[in-house]
């Protein structure tokens, strides 16, 4: 049985995620997406979806951006 690296959960069903070369388990997506997704610079959560970024910083969406002061930036449509 595997641990979950989130919340310690040893589970029979857990899941492995290999990011660059490195393996991570996990016993559910919400532990997954609490580890390894982005947090948006200006709100503080979690990027699950497309989001928009710059070379400096990860956004959830256009307005979040724009309040960073990052004006260009446009959601996807």
């Amino acid at each position: 049985m595997a641990r979950c690296e989130t919340c310690g959960n040893e589970y029979d069903k857990t899941f492995e995620v290999r990011i660059q070369g490195k393996s991570h388990y996990f016993d559910s997506f919400e532990c997954a997406i609490h580890t390894l997704a982005p947090t948006c610079r200006h709100c503080g959560c979690k990027v699950i979806g497309h989001g928009v970024e710059t070379r400096e910083a990860i956004f959830c969406c256009a307005h979040c951006a724009e309040m960073a002061g990052f004006h260009s930036l446009r959601d996807r449509v």
